[in-house]
């Protein structure tokens, strides 16, 4: 598996970070999630965290094989284009947020400043599992649903 295809999948699970304005629902996102490995893909864990001023710090843990690779964002989840850092390095990637309700979100991720791929997801009602429909325009992957389950 290539970091491209990892990547593409990562900005898919960027859109856990969906909140609400509603207390009830406010911390649904908050905790780890898991997206469980296939013959294509190794499982991907996210931790989110509160950061930013009201935003989400969204920390990725891709390990295939030993090698483990680490990306991060903080977004306030605004439509803002913010940066993705990888093992601590900025890279050519960004990626823009935009919450549209407590239980749907859309995201564009760049690189080098164009359209790589762009997500819809929807969270549950309850808020265990989240459902990613993504379209990777600039990649190889193609159209792909993804769905995570919260730990």
């Amino acid at each position: 598996m290539t970091i491209v295809r990892a990547v593409a999948s990562f900005s898919t699970a960027a859109l856990l970070s969906l909140v609400s304005a509603r207390r009830a629902e406010a911390q649904l996102e908050i905790g780890t999630w898991v997206k469980t490995a296939t013959a294509s893909m190794p499982e991907l864990r996210i931790k989110i965290e509160a950061c930013c001023g009201g935003g989400r710090r969204l920390t990725y843990l891709i390990a295939t094989g030993a090698t483990k690779t680490t990306l991060t964002i903080d977004t306030k989840l605004d439509g803002a284009e913010v940066p993705v850092v990888v093992d601590g390095k900025p890279t050519a990637e960004t990626m823009i947020i935009k919450r549209v309700d407590a239980h749907h979100a859309t995201n564009i991720l760049k690189m080098n400043g164009k359209l790589f791929a762009s997500s819809t997801a929807t969270l549950s009602a309850d808020g265990k599992t989240l459902t990613v429909v993504t379209d990777n325009t600039g990649g190889p992957m193609g159209k792909q649903t993804d769905i995570y389950v919260k730990q």
